[in-house]
């Protein structure tokens, strides 16, 4: 037992780093590049904080446990919204951009929607996937798309803090811009490489874990897995809410959100040649919770625009709910 746990502690503590590695790795090459820090902050950065999911789901489906690879999403999701943003709400009462509430949240519930029905014959198949991964590509251009169109104020407020929180600076500015070119680049491919390698030892060691408690790989992702790929983006968010700067933080979870049910697990049911098999309390259950926690969060944000405090509590409070649910009815 001990084995497993350090296992799943070891990839777990790989994964978290090799993805802020990557991701600010990713962020200084895009920039570098000529990419609008809004466009990079829309896409590269949510797409890169989604990557644990990606190494784990991909990692999972190739090992046969397909239910821990779509459990992680499910409950990565749910932990991104009711506990994140919940308590991101709890500590400030949380205003949200109007791009975000009518982009980013009707986005989220239809991906939501979306993979459920996918979901309802029990299983996700390769053709399944394609139309995921599809409607990511049309989703990232639509971000595109849209950012160009922002205000320069907004556009100004992302370029700040991709300085900020990842060291970037404009291109063409600096007299060693090749050697930091070329260490992005490092960064960023040295970050897939931890990642990957982290998630092998993560899904290695949930599955012994689920084995040793008896429990299923689903509950494993629902769980412990979620969780854990959960941590940075729960601590971006708690520190840039202490800071006052938590806009583009929000954005940003909601966005990997969206890409966590689109690409993630779109890339993720390509792998296996047979689809991913799901338990039924999979598909009658927790996929109902991530909808139903998707669908309620639009008229919460839209009224005032803003999520209050007690609102905060009170989904922090379901997401306990929710686990203390799964753990006494699943173990």
């Amino acid at each position: 037992m001990l084995g497993h746990t350090i296992w799943f502690a070891a990839g777990l503590a790989l994964l978290i780093v090799g993805a802020e590695v990557m991701v600010r790795g990713g962020a200084g090459v895009a920039v570098r590049l000529g990419i609008s820090p809004i466009v990079v902050g829309l896409t590269v950065v949510s797409i890169g904080t989604s990557m644990p999911e990606l190494a784990v789901g991909v990692v999972a489906a190739g090992e046969g446990s397909g239910a821990l690879a779509v459990g992680n999403i499910a409950g990565t999701n749910v932990v991104n919204v009711l506990l994140i943003l919940g308590l991101s709400a709890a500590l400030l009462p949380l205003a949200l951009q109007t791009r975000t509430i009518r982009f980013e949240l009707p986005m989220m519930a239809a991906a939501a929607v979306l993979l459920w029905v996918l979901a309802a014959d029990g299983v996700l198949t390769r053709v399944d996937g394609i139309v995921l991964v599809t409607l990511a590509v049309v989703y990232t251009v639509a971000v595109i798309w849209s950012a160009r169109r922002e205000s320069r104020v907004v556009a100004g407020e992302f370029a700040a803090e991709l300085v900020n929180e990842f060291a970037t600076d404009e291109p063409g500015h600096a007299e060693s811009g090749g050697r930091r070119m070329s260490a992005n680049i490092a960064m960023t491919v040295g970050g897939i490489a931890v990642v990957v390698l982290g998630a092998d030892w993560l899904v290695d060691g949930a599955v012994g874990m689920a084995r040793q408690f008896g429990v299923s790989d689903a509950l494993i992702g629902l769980t412990v897995v979620a969780i854990g790929t959960s941590a940075p983006e729960l601590v971006t968010t708690l520190i840039s809410t202490v800071r006052g700067d938590r806009d583009i933080a929000i954005g940003n979870l909601i966005g990997s959100s969206i890409y966590n049910i689109l690409l993630i697990l779109g890339v993720t049911c390509l792998v296996p040649a047979h689809g991913l098999a799901l338990p039924s309390s999979l598909v009658t259950i927790d996929l109902p919770v991530m909808v139903a926690v998707a669908l309620v969060c639009i008229p919460i944000f839209i009224s005032g625009r803003r999520v209050s405090r007690l609102e905060g509590v009170l989904m922090v409070s379901a997401y306990l709910v929710y686990l203390s649910f799964l753990l006494t009815t699943q173990t």
